[in-house]
């Protein structure tokens, strides 16, 4: 048998590493709509070669993460039927497993849960929308970690992650931060009480309010005079009507 040959393997180590540093930039908001992402770059910033690098913003844009162009790789722009799709996945899989979350949740999960609300409420007094944001993020992945089904909670962060350009937006408003640390504030509860049904058709709403949220953002501008524009196929029946006390972001 030949020897083996560590180059590859230290290689892949550093694609991997690049692309968590690179995902876990996405879902901080530290990568902007209007920012392009050049592996010469990125490789010169690191101080490793640039085929690593590559692979891994190649990687990225497979998963739907980026889009390349001939400048380099930036985030992709969504239309309506890309977000109805993504919130309709995520509307199947999030409650069901945020149920399965609340039925085997360890104390230390309650614990990440508890000071991600403790850091939302803090971030929202403070006007910080920016950690707000981190905070939100915080209890997904804490709530994701308690799903025993590792495959449905990285198809959940997948998706999740996508909608992260339309959650930066919606929660740069106070008023919308306040609709979801009412959210968030609901959740924590029924986690602590392990209640699986309670979770799970409370995430549902999460999950729809943060549709209606995209949807109000996206077209009905308070900017713009022109009377609001009706979003595509916004009757269809798998949309539902705003309920009262719902969250405007997830």
């Amino acid at each position: 048998m030949s020897p083996i040959n560590n180059r590859p393997i230290r290689t892949q180590s550093l694609r991997l590493q690049v692309y968590d540093a690179l995902r876990e930039r996405l879902q901080r908001g530290d990568i902007k709509p209007a920012d392009r992402l050049l592996d010469l770059e990125i490789a010169a910033d690191l101080g490793i070669s640039r085929m690593p690098v590559r692979e891994a913003l190649l990687q990225l844009t497979h998963e739907g993460y980026l889009v390349g162009t001939t400048r380099g790789f930036m985030l992709p722009t969504l239309t309506f039927e890309d977000m109805n799709e993504i919130f309709d996945i995520r509307k199947l899989l999030e409650p069901r497993a945020a149920a399965m979350a609340a039925r085997d949740i360890q104390d230390e999960q309650l614990e990440q849960l508890a000071a991600a609300v403790s850091l939302a409420e803090t971030s929202h007094h403070e006007g910080n929308a920016e950690q707000f944001i981190v905070a939100n993020s915080d209890f997904r992945l804490g709530w994701l970690q308690a799903v025993a089904n590792r495959r449905l909670a990285a198809i959940i962060k997948r998706f999740a992650d996508h909608v992260q350009t339309v959650r930066f937006d919606t929660l740069q408003v106070a008023a919308t931060r306040q609709i979801a640390l009412n959210g968030l504030t609901e959740l924590l509860p029924l986690f602590q009480r392990r209640d699986v049904l309670g979770t799970q058709e409370r995430m549902e709403r999460f999950i729809i309010s943060s549709q209606e949220a995209f949807i109000a953002a996206r077209y009905s501008a308070p900017s713009d005079p022109k009377p609001a524009q009706t979003p595509p196929n916004a009757h269809s029946d798998h949309e539902q009507r705003p309920r009262p006390g719902v969250t405007a972001t997830a």
